[in-house]
């Protein structure tokens, strides 16, 4: 056997699980997207039996004799880091029997199908069957993990999504973010009350959204050749980076939920648009961690969209779009998309308020998946945390309490990804401004490409190449370092 050959098998074992992943990507996104109710059992069952199919291939006997083969071979820096990334995944897929996947692929699809209608009749009660069910093979795979990986529960999920963090080490993080954030939210709102908001007048019809959505994709440099936008319940980024398909949902009296989510989700689209063409098949290729993809949401959505800035961009497109009034002045948007008012919904949370929401749900599923607490002990929980960290009563409305996310109908540990991103964005801000000082000016002219320049070199180019901590040290010259994040709130709020 010459030298690589084991890799190069290994690359089209990989490529074909590629491309099974390519189908399934794009069957949940019709799933989500457009698909007729009556289809959901049809498509769960075909989704599960692809889930096995893939679960089948990576866990095939032959799969870990070439990988202990390759070990041995002539490779590069580059190959060894993909054979690095081939061996997590194939490890990730081993702990696990293909039953255990088949039953979670189904407990996942009939829970989020039955989630649409109980979040909108405020139907906890019918949710708790199936979230119950979800939970506990939730749990079986976690501790399955666990063991392997001689980590918490709750750390063996988290890995999936941040590879190496710990959730001890985001407990530090979020309980630092806890002892200042409550009282710069008060401060700010002090200072706030004194400025006048005009507020934009509606209606703002939806195909008027959507034209001023797809101007927004477009100045942001999305490749339409290689995507869609379309409408879901849940805003979200899927599809393959051959085909990213980013979903929105509209309301007539605030186009800004729209914009602000289709900003949000073209950040994801480009993030995956940039990674490395000649490497899309293989693990090495792929996105780094959840939080490096938030990273680029956020970017987009706050570091970038909510700058003053880039709202002078917008001014003269939201006249164009719903006509002229005076709160499409640039100063006044500066002021409506900075606006800081707690209130119930974690994806129309403003910049300030949105850690909290995070923090709380961190610190609710870490204690469902440890078996702290069960099922039936989270609207208490969540009534007591939103009280706490945001003055906000949900006691009875579980609709804009914990029925609202779609995460926990199949996912746990992704949500601490959300303000991760948030201060990867903040410390990606201030590297490209100390490196250029002007940086503020050229985005108010319409000169995005530093940014996008910037990103592309430093992060949708690297893939899976580094780990998070290398990717962001060699992209900005630390890992991370939350105080990038507090010192860009205060500025922005306070400054």
């Amino acid at each position: 056997m010459g030298n690589q050959t084991a890799y190069q098998s290994l690359t089209r074992t990989f490529e074909r699980l590629h491309r099974f992943g390519h189908l399934g990507a794009i069957a949940s996104w019709d799933q989500a997207a457009m698909m007729p109710a009556k289809g959901n059992e049809a498509r769960a069952a075909a989704q599960a039996e692809l889930q096995v199919l893939m679960h089948q291939l990576i866990t095939s006997p032959e799969l870990e004799r070439q990988l202990q083969q390759a070990e041995q071979e002539n490779l590069n820096d580059a190959q060894r880091a993909s054979l690095r990334e081939m061996r997590r995944e194939w490890q990730q897929a081993n702990l696990l029997p293909a039953e255990l996947v088949e039953a979670k692929t189904l407990a996942a699809s009939r829970c989020e199908h039955a989630w649409r209608e109980q979040r909108k009749h405020n139907d906890w009660q019918g949710f708790l069957p199936n979230f119950r069910e979800v939970l506990r093979l939730a749990r079986e795979e976690a501790a399955l993990l666990a063991e392997a990986n001689g980590v918490s529960r709750y750390d063996a999920l988290l890995d999936k999504y941040e590879p190496d963090m710990k959730s001890a080490e985001i407990a530090r993080i979020f309980d630092d973010v806890k002892s200042w954030l409550p009282s710069l939210i008060e401060r700010v709102r002090a200072k706030q009350a004194g400025e006048a908001v005009i507020r934009p007048q509606g209606p703002f019809p939806v195909e008027r959204q959507r034209e001023l959505g797809l101007e927004a994709m477009k100045l942001l440099g999305f490749d339409f050749d290689g995507g869609r936008l379309d409408v879901s319940t849940h805003p979200f980024c899927g599809g393959v980076p051959e085909d990213v398909r980013i979903t929105t949902r509209y309301r007539d009296d605030d186009f800004a939920q729209s914009l602000m989510g289709i900003i949000h989700e073209t950040g994801h689209a480009r993030y995956e648009q940039g990674l490395p063409r000649d490497l899309l098949a293989l693990p090495v290729g792929r996105a780094r961690s959840m939080g490096i993809h938030e990273s680029q949401s956020l970017s987009f959505e706050m570091q970038l969209g909510r700058s003053q800035g880039f709202l002078q961009l917008l001014a003269p497109m939201l006249r164009r779009h719903f006509g002229d009034q005076p709160a499409f002045e640039a100063g006044n948007l500066a002021r409506l998309f900075t606006r800081v008012e707690p209130g119930y919904i974690r994806v129309d949370a403003d910049e300030l308020c949105y850690p909290a929401h995070v923090i709380l749900r961190f610190e609710i599923e870490r204690a469902l998946i440890d078996g702290e607490i069960e099922a039936e002990d989270v609207p208490a929980l969540w009534d007591q945390k939103m009280m706490a960290y945001l003055g906000v009563d949900t006691r009875g409305n579980y609709r804009e309490g914990c029925l609202q996310d779609i995460h926990w109908t199949d996912t746990f540990g992704y949500f601490p990804s959300y303000t991760l991103g948030a201060m990867y964005a903040a410390q990606y801000f201030a590297t490209m401004r100390r490196l250029d000082p002007a940086l503020d000016g050229k985005i108010g002219s319409g000169e995005l490409e530093p940014v996008f320049g910037w990103l592309r070199d430093h992060i949708w180019s690297q893939g899976s190449r580094w780990s998070t901590d290398e990717l962001v040290r060699r992209a900005t010259g630390e890992a991370l370092n939350p105080a990038h994040y507090r010192a860009h709130l205060e500025a922005r709020y306070l400054g």
